[in-house]
């Protein structure tokens, strides 16, 4: 008998769709997901209701509530898996600060919906219930943070929503999928390498996201506060470069001793410093300014802010940032 820790957080996949046609909180505040306790064989639920949120609601502080939730549940040694049921929209941000502060071991899954429970096609109950399947599967260990959607299993570290609407929604545009599901297996065709965790108790940073663009002067980083800032991000064009006249302003935050770290906001491929031109990569990090390679701004935002808050600075930060 596996059992299995299920926190419910909030999300379309515990929410319905009313009379107008919105997609609101069950009036009831029952989790749809609570019906189906006994559907898996050989595996026991035990349901918390951590909280219950649109997911653009959740904020840091709230995964980490979900983070020491889920380490002592563990250390506990109650539990042999644990899945958690989220909002699509921020879902896979909570995915990656679980990845990035929890050390790998038991399963952790992460599920959501994209149509409420009362809607025509709902996809929720069925990937609650894969998810189920994916934390009692012995397979699922030492694999990190896992996302099951649409009878796939993606990588949190990679892992990224790339449709509004479409039930198969996330999607891992580099690597692809680590595996997926199947009427009776599990298959993983692929696994990470296991990364640095830092079990931090605080997420306090302020660190905003630029998206760069065609013409982009330096206005609006002169906008910005140095003293209000403990690190920036900025979704750069291509590989990792800036029009000169943002480039230009972008020093008055690496001389305050503020972490730049840079993203490309192409939908694939890998941020690396590849032109010398004015503006251009190489540039860009002679200067100083960090390259995270092979995630988005919303998780390179995430990874600076859970190195600040484990005090890492200068060169420990940049291998940390730039891994």
């Amino acid at each position: 008998m596996k059992n299995i820790l299920v926190l419910h957080t909030g999300g379309t996949i515990s929410m319905h769709e009313d009379a107008a046609g919105n997609v609101v909180p069950d009036a009831s505040n029952q989790n749809p997901m609570n019906t189906v306790q006994n559907a898996i064989d050989n595996v026991k639920l035990t349901v918390e209701d951590v909280f219950n949120l649109p997911s653009p609601h959740v904020t840091l502080n709230d995964m980490l509530v979900l983070k020491q939730r889920i380490n002592r549940a563990f250390d506990d040694e109650l539990f042999d898996g644990v899945v958690i049921t989220h909002g699509t929209d921020t879902l896979e941000e909570t995915a990656f600060f679980l990845d990035a502060t929890i050390k790998r071991g038991k399963p952790i899954v992460i599920t959501g919906a994209m149509r409420s429970s009362n809607e025509l096609g709902n996809d929720g109950v069925y990937n609650f219930l894969s998810s189920i399947r994916v934390a009692a599967s012995a397979d699922s260990r030492d694999r990190g943070v896992l996302v099951v959607m649409n009878d796939e299993i993606h990588s949190a570290r990679y892992v990224t929503k790339t449709h509004t609407t479409n039930v198969s929604t996330f999607q891992t545009p580099t690597h692809g999928p680590l595996g997926l599901l199947t009427k009776t297996h599990i298959l993983y065709f692929q696994n990470d390498l296991e990364t640095t965790h830092f079990d931090i108790d605080n997420v306090t940073a302020n660190v905003p996201i630029i998206k760069a663009y065609a013409g982009m002067t330096g206005d609006l980083f002169d906008l910005l506060d140095c003293g209000r800032l403990d690190g920036l991000v900025i979704e750069a064009l291509g590989a990792g470069n800036l029009p000169p006249l943002a480039a230009h302003s972008l020093q008055r935050f690496l001389d305050a001793d503020l972490p730049v770290v840079l993203v490309s906001r192409c939908f694939n491929g890998i941020a690396e410093p590849v032109y010398a031109y004015d503006g251009g990569g190489v540039k860009l990090h002679e200067a100083g300014v960090l390259f995270a390679r092979e995630v988005n701004s919303q998780k390179a935002r995430l990874k600076l802010i859970i190195a600040l808050n484990a005090g890492l600075s200068q060169k420990n930060l940049a291998n940390y940032i730039e891994k």
